[in-house]
Formats: structure tokens, C-alpha cells, sequence
């Protein structure tokens, strides 16, 4: 594609190049946090992992089962480094690329070398709070307008801005994953509010930076090998930019239908970046 070209697919955001007549590169500025994240943190009673690196909550036993890629899970970890696996910890700290080949079912928000000793929380819950039902259901149903669509059930897992493992910098990342369900259909729907790094100096990122290296992987592994999906710009240094992309017009939010995953509002195509500003294409 070339550089002078948007890719243009429908619910798509992907920004044009910074010498674009009247560009806007950075769209969040011009949203109210609060629009973007769902609520979290102490005042709405969310758990908060402990400070270990590598680490990740305590198992979690779920109220009601949640369907992903056709199977029924009951019980999930909230890992530190941007996953929420099913089943199972963990607590790797370099993103492999999907499909995995050990069988590990996760989501990965953004998998990446988080520290939260460094810096930075993770929080949980799990609800059926009214006000934040209504919410998810209002999203849902204006992002998949054909689906008749009524959340009976929600989990939010937000990283408030952790840092990354060997940083010498107070760069922090903030994103959030809420899984919802009505026990017969499952959706997804990925927050990045505020992404300053991608790479862990374990993962050979530069400790000043946080980028370089390995970067951080997006997207959702089912475990059987075969089924999986990569956000556009996973493991490259176009992941920084996931704040500003989008598959249903919302910059910085990706949501799915996962129950029998599919994939709206997505090109068939990796898109490239540009050395010379880091924006996607």
C-alpha cells in the first residue's frame, strides 16, 4: 500500500500519515477517559493483583460460564502481563506468536512484560451491576445492530498504568478487557486508553524507551491450534498505535462476538507502518 493511501474498511479506524492535509494523528485527547474505560478500581470494589512480577490473580471461580470459541469456561487468571487466561496461569513474559501450540486458551489485551512492582495496578471484577450492564448492552448493541442483545453479566480486568520490566522511565500503559455474556452469546471488548510502551528489557527492549525488542501481542488463542485471531500490528512496533485504531469507529477499542468467534471490520492485511512516525497505514 502506499504511503499516501488510507486503508478504508468499514468500522476500521486506522490514522492517515502525519503529512496528510489536516490530519489528526492523536484522536484521544478529545475523549473523556470515562468513554472509553468502563468504570474500575477501588471505589467500584474491584480486587487488585498482588505486586509480583510475573505474577496474576488468584484463581477465579466464575458465577456463570463463559463461552469462548464454543467451549464453556467456568474459572479464569487475571496474569499481570496482559493476559486472562482460562484454566490456567500465565506468567510468560514474552509474547509466542498464535496459534500457541501448548494448548493454552487465553485472551491477550496486550501481552507484554508488565511489572507492577514498578508501577501501576491490575484490577478485577466481577458484576452484575446494573448501570454497567446497561452500558455494555448499549455498546453491543450499537456495534452489532442485527444481534438483539441484553448483557446478563460482565468481568472487567483494567492495568492501570503499569510499567514495564527493567524501565528506568515512569511510562505506564492503561487497558482494559471486559468479557460479557446472556449464557448464550459471549463478547469481548478491548480498551487501550493510554499505550507508552511495548517492550520489556527482558524481551531485549530498550530499558529507556520501552520499545524495540519483542513487542506486545493482541488477540485471542482458542488452545486447539487452529483458531485464532491477531490484532493488525501485533509483535511490531504498529502495536503503540493500538490506541488510535479500532474495528467498530471507536478509536482505541476493539470488541468481538467470541461465543463462535468472528471477526467484523477487520482487513485481511497486516497494515505496514512508517519508520519515520510510527503510524499506522
Amino acid at each position: 500500500m502506499e504511503n499516501s493511501r488510507v486503508m478504508v474498511v468499514p468500522g476500521l479506524i486506522f490514522p492517515p500519515p502525519v503529512s496528510s492535509p489536516g490530519a489528526v494523528m492523536n484522536v484521544q485527547p478529545a475523549q473523556e477517559k470515562a468513554s472509553l474505560l468502563y468504570p474500575y478500581g477501588p471505589d467500584q470494589h474491584d480486587q487488585k493483583n498482588p505486586k509480583l512480577d510475573d505474577g496474576s490473580s488468584k484463581k477465579i471461580t466464575l458465577t456463570v460460564p463463559f463461552t469462548f470459541y464454543s467451549k464453556k469456561y467456568q474459572t479464569l487468571y487475571v496474569n499481570n502481563n496482559g493476559v486472562i487466561s482460562f484454566d490456567t496461569r500465565v506468567n510468560q513474559y514474552t509474547p509466542d506468536p498464535f496459534p500457541l501450540a501448548d494448548g493454552r486458551t487465553f485472551v491477550a489485551p496486550y501481552w507484554a512484560d508488565v511489572d507492577n512492582v514498578r508501577g501501576g495496578d491490575v484490577f478485577y471484577r466481577e458484576t452484575t451491576d446494573p448501570t454497567l450492564l446497561a452500558l455494555v448492552t448499549k455498546d453491543i448493541n450499537q456495534y452489532f445492530p442485527k444481534i438483539s442483545y441484553a448483557a446478563t453479566w460482565a468481568f472487567v480486568a483494567t492495568w492501570d498504568h503499569v510499567a514495564y520490566y527493567g524501565s528506568t522511565t515512569n511510562k505506564g500503559n492503561t487497558f482494559q478487557a471486559v468479557l460479557t455474556t446472556n449464557t448464550k452469546m459471549s463478547f469481548i471488548i478491548l480498551n487501550y486508553w493510554d499505550i507508552q510502551w511495548t517492550t520489556g528489557a527482558a524481551s531485549d527492549g530498550d530499558p529507556e524507551t520501552g520499545l524495540g525488542g519483542t513487542p506486545a501481542h493482541a488477540g485471542f488463542n482458542s488452545g486447539d491450534e487452529t483458531n485464532y485471531y491477531n490484532i493488525p500490528g501485533s509483535q511490531t512496533e504498529a502495536i503503540i498505535n493500538i490506541t488510535k485504531t479500532s474495528n467498530v469507529n471507536v478509536p482505541g477499542r476493539w470488541v468481538f462476538q467470541v461465543d463462535d468467534f468472528k471477526v467484523t471490520g477487520v482487513p485481511t492485511e497486516v497494515p505496514k507502518v512508517a519508520d519515520s512516525n510510527n503510524c499506522w497505514l
